[in-house]
């Protein structure tokens, strides 16, 4: 086999997503970001981070153990290579991160908001912990010392735990001390200011209490991050064993897998980084020195007990998602019937959709209703009515995806909670993952079977939906109902070949639709314009084709808010592409696809970014809007993102991203889109804003049917 063609306007997915995580550092870094909301950006990039090194870092391990030789199409490295990039591209992150959470942390003491190291404790405070310490956290302590007689413990992953070298006479040995999971990560000091410390300094502090026969040094405290890939796939089904078991199976084995890096809290002294390194069978480029927490859940919860007077001066100022424009009090499936309505969230509530749910459980008229779950809440509505629906006598079918990674326990969870209820629960696939977001519900009208269909480009869970951007279309176009009954019907049968008419299916057909309208883009060369907003790029197929038609002179404007391993203004590639960049207060999701402009434009919404694995190993749908309503409002929200100016960052040729100038007024795309749901119910008030601001609007028009750049 040849040696495989690597593309000079490609890069590495590793290091593209490192640069995304780099954008959530730059909102923590931002002043005009309230604190407490900067402080949160700080803990979204460490859980980032945190998963990326047990998914990403953990599948380069593996893909170099099974063949350290295979490269990759992009960037032409070997696992052992990426690996290398990577650890090389993290340290000075890591720095960045210290230095941007010590920054937020002094700026947050004036208001009262203080985490403290033990010295800066006041005497009356430091009584408080060391009673507290022995009363509630020293006896339900579980300390270990390592030695010939005891062996070295197994560290569970992302956990924190205190360790120091233990001194008896001659005797030299090392002590453990996990942080107990079920006591605070952190203890709050008594009076009337936010002022805590954390548990694990707590317990190092009084390390010669738990150990008070030995001489204890070098106190410190690490946590290690385990590879967490672990793919049911692998798993053998020949004994046709219950999916469910094999599931939570595969979550047991999560917790024991390899060490993909060690984070300490001080420099390790040389004796003990030689030790880790062998226990652990890591090198010490895998070790990385933190002087923040290395978990921050704790933040939230914090700002959760800021008083009201600080609210305004820490914290976004609240946002309620509003109810729909399109919807007015009342029947949701009557309306429904009459015209197609389109949710944004978090902008609008996910109400309506949840209400459809209910009216369709206890209507007369409705026989069946279908959906596909990738994710739920920990408390969800949604199963109640379909739950309910099922007690009522309605045929009620689930199909949900149990390798929803790190949901799979909530996902085990809920289908047992279905299945009780007498809802028909079926899984995805082996070897494929069910990730589209569908609904159909089937209803009687007179003679005729008729349809209601839901497509979405996120999941239905009903917490994410007020932080995630997603939209949400609700459809009575009887030929996209009959698609969905197909769908349905193949998704029962084991059958991923289906044939759609309007509907566009992973993995058979959506690529290849794809490239098809893209290819009619690249027939109209100058004239052509292609838009599309997903949260990844990396499939192989489509880069090409977008290089291609670039090449051809279309205007191609890709808006991604993660991974994009295309490099746009490669000369005689990519002069035509600009790839945008998002990262604001709610989480960019949505799937959005436009191929042309002007009436002529087609527009999809779905559930797929362009990645291999949801083009080819997943099953995703994307769904037409015809609704010319809906049409224009998707190409107007793609139109402000575009426009973007505060929030939206560009790429460059070298994969670095640089904020836009702001040479205009100032175009902040969520908050655009807060404002216009709050006056949609105010058309009057809209109507004055916009004639104030039609020149703007006028821009933001122009930059979507040329792409033009400045």
């Amino acid at each position: 086999m040849g040696k495989q063609e690597v593309l000079d306007y490609t890069q590495n997915r590793e290091l593209s997503w490192l640069r995304f995580n780099q954008r959530v550092l730059e909102e923590a870094r931002d002043e005009s970001v309230p604190l407490m909301e900067r402080m949160k950006f700080v803990a979204i990039f460490t859980s980032n981070l945190d998963e990326f090194f047990m998914i990403r870092v953990g599948s380069l391990y593996d893909m170099a153990a099974v063949d350290n030789k295979k490269v990759d199409s992009r960037s032409g490295m070997t696992p052992m290579q990426q690996l290398d990039a990577i650890y090389r591209a993290v340290a000075p992150l890591y720095k960045e991160r210290d230095k941007t959470y010590a920054e937020i942390k002094k700026q947050l003491q004036p208001y009262g908001v203080c985490g403290l190291d033990f010295k800066e404790l006041e005497q009356q405070e430091k009584k408080f912990v060391k009673k507290y310490f022995k009363e509630q956290v020293l006896p339900v302590l579980s300390p270990q010392i390592v030695d010939s007689n005891h062996p070295f413990p197994h560290l569970l992953n992302k956990e924190i735990y205190v360790v120091a070298n233990l001194r008896m006479g001659n005797d030299q040995m090392l002590g453990i001390v996990p942080v107990p999971q079920y006591i605070s990560d952190i203890l709050y000091l008594p009076g009337h200011d936010i002022r805590y410390i954390r548990m694990e300094k707590v317990i190092m502090e009084y390390l010669e209490l738990v150990f008070d026969k030995y001489q204890v040094s070098d106190k410190n405290y690490i946590c290690v991050t385990r590879n967490a890939d672990v793919s049911p796939d692998d798993e053998a089904f020949a004994d046709h064993e219950d999916f469910r078991r094999v599931m939570k199976e595969t979550l047991h084995k999560r917790r024991r897998m390899a060490v993909v890096r060690l984070e300490t809290a001080h420099t390790l002294g040389k004796e003990m980084e030689k030790y880790f390194c062998d226990r652990f069978k890591i090198t010490p480029a895998c070790i990385f020195r933190t002087k923040m927490p290395m978990k921050l859940g704790f933040i939230f919860a914090i700002a959760d007990k800021i008083p009201e007077s600080m609210k305004r001066a820490l914290i976004d100022p609240p946002f309620s998602p509003q109810p729909s424009g399109f919807l007015a009090d009342g029947n949701v499936m009557e309306q429904v019937k009459r015209k197609d309505v389109l949710l944004s969230y978090p902008y609008e509530s996910m109400d309506p959709f949840l209400q459809l749910i209910r009216e369709a459980s206890a209507d007369p008229d409705v026989m069946t209703i279908k959906i596909t779950i990738y994710r739920l809440a920990k408390k969800a509505r949604l199963v109640e009515y379909l739950c309910a629906a099922a007690e009522n006598g309605k045929e009620v079918t689930v199909l949900i995806e149990l390798r929803a990674r790190f949901d799979e326990q909530n996902n085990i969870d809920w289908s047992e909670r279905m299945e009780e209820a007498g809802c028909r629960v079926i899984y995805g696939f082996e070897g494929y993952k069910v990730h589209s977001k569908i609904c159909l519900i089937t209803y009687r009208n007179k003679n005729e079977i008729r349809y209601i269909t839901q497509v979405g480009t996120g999941n239905y869970n009903e917490k994410t939906a007020k932080m995630y951007t997603d939209y949400s279309l609700i459809t009575s176009d009887q030929e996209i109902g009959e698609d969905a009954a197909v769908f349905f019907k193949n998704m029962s049968i084991g059958n991923l070949d289906g044939v759609y008419h309007h509907l566009i299916v992973s993995p058979g057909g959506l690529k290849k639709k794809v490239l098809e309208l893209m290819d009619a883009e690249i027939a109209r060369g100058r004239e052509g314009r292609i838009v599309m907003k997903m949260n990844s790029v990396t499939d192989m197929d489509f880069i090409r084709k977008t290089a291609e038609a670039s090449q051809a002179g279309v205007k191609v404007d890709l808006i991604v808010r993660g991974i994009c391993c295309i490099l746009p203004g490669i000369p005689g590639k990519t002069e035509n592409l600009r790839v945008t960049s998002i990262v604001g207060r709610y989480l960019e999701h949505p799937r959005v696809f436009v191929f042309g402009s002007g009436a002529d434009a087609k527009v999809y919404i779905g559930s797929a970014d362009m990645m291999t694995r949801n083009t080819e190993n997943r099953v995703e749908v994307a769904c037409p809007i015809y609704d010319e309503r809906i049409r224009k409002r998707l190409i107007h929200d793609l139109n402000v993102m575009l426009a973007d100016n505060v929030k939206a960052r560009e790429m460059s040729s070298d994969g670095t991203y640089r904020k836009k100038k702001q040479d205009g007024p100032a175009v902040n795309a969520q908050e655009t889109f807060m404002r216009n749901a709050m006056n949609a119910r105010r058309p009057s008030a809209v109507q004055q804003k916009n004639k104030k601001s039609g020149t703007l609007l006028g821009r933001i028009a122009g930059l979507f049917r040329r792409g033009s750049k400045k």
